[in-house]
């Protein structure tokens, strides 16, 4: 056999590819092939930095009945706007499941992983949200969390939002943004504003202390944290774990060393009878939310499942592309 080069995508030409794919669909299954056992995804390796503050972690695995295994490194370095670089850094590599050889090399500088996630945080609302969406707060001002609100329309009419973020500039020029689309932003002078009027919330931040509060969430309240990925970040006060309904993993396995759950477990928060992972919430949506008065928390640390997926994707439209000239 003629030994393969592998292929080189760059972020621009990867940007290409994704919007002929089905990314809800696609992802949704690798959550339920997870919560099946058709999927074997290793413990994250990760590599924490104090000076300056960030975070790169590998994540790897494969799903059984498909051809290609994945290693991503994705990296979250917070200074790095102050820099004029993004904050998220990275580089998917796709191998062949049963030679091992190197078949693609995706520079997608981060990218995939943030768009990857924010897949995961709408597929959470599809099936968890109340029927009638009041307002979608977002807590965070970050890349996160303007993706929420490019991806957004793929699960619900609701063009009401409230933001908050810690600096008023960065939160002005969040909004600016969005200026010209069909979004009505308000910007909430605190988290308790934000969750007063809201009853769907996201969170997308890398904080260290609790933001949002038990205190602070009413009835009925769908809750998607995203920014708690290490055993060190939490965004949601443990007593909102302890009050919620239903507790939604993307791996169970994978929030007994970090994530909202993790905490909350290490504190006797956490009642396990009420925790659901994604992929059973997936094929059974009566595990889910049964009523508008119910508060539902989906605690996202990021799956391997979602890497496997999302490049296994774009390598596949590549190919089709290439077949196809």
């Amino acid at each position: 056999m003629i030994p393969q080069t592998p292929v080189i995508l760059t972020l621009p030409e990867i940007l290409r590819y994704l919007p002929q794919l089905d990314l809800v669909s696609a992802i949704e299954q690798g959550f339920v092939d997870l919560s099946l056992s058709k999927a074997v995804v290793p413990p994250v390796g990760e590599l924490l930095f104090d000076d300056p503050p960030g975070e790169t972690y590998i994540k790897y695995g494969y799903i059984k009945e498909q051809d290609y295994y994945v290693i991503k490194i994705a990296s979250g370095f917070y200074n790095n706007p102050s820099l004029g670089i993004s904050s998220s850094q990275g580089v998917m590599l796709l191998f062949s499941k049963h030679t091992g050889q190197l078949l693609a090399v995706l520079l997608d500088e981060g990218r995939l992983t943030d768009i990857r996630t924010v897949i995961a945080s709408i597929i959470t609302i599809k099936h968890l949200a109340p029927k009638a969406i009041k307002a979608i707060g977002i807590i965070g001002i970050g890349t996160q969390a303007k993706l929420q609100l490019d991806y957004l329309p793929m699960v619900t009419a609701c063009k009401n939002i409230v933001v908050w973020g810690r600096n008023p500039e960065k939160t002005n020029a969040f909004t600016e943004h969005f200026k010209d689309s069909d979004y009505q932003i308000q910007i909430a002078n605190s988290i308790a504003e934000l969750a007063e009027k809201c009853n769907v919330i996201i969170t997308t931040t890398p904080a260290t202390t609790p933001l949002l509060q038990a205190s602070q969430i009413k009835k009925g309240t769908h809750i998607t944290a995203i920014g708690s990925d290490t055993s060190k970040k939490i965004e949601l006060d443990t007593a909102i774990i302890q009050k919620a309904d239903i507790i939604i993993s993307d791996s169970i396995a994978q929030s007994k060393t970090r994530g909202e759950i993790f905490r909350a477990r290490q504190q006797q928060c956490l009642d396990e009878t009420k925790l659901v992972e994604l992929g059973n919430l997936i094929q059974n949506p009566a595990l889910g939310r049964v009523n508008d008065k119910q508060i539902t928390v989906a605690d996202l640390t990021g799956v391997a499942v979602q890497d496997i997926i999302i490049a296994t994707a774009v390598y596949n439209s590549y190919k089709n592309t290439t077949d196809e000239h």
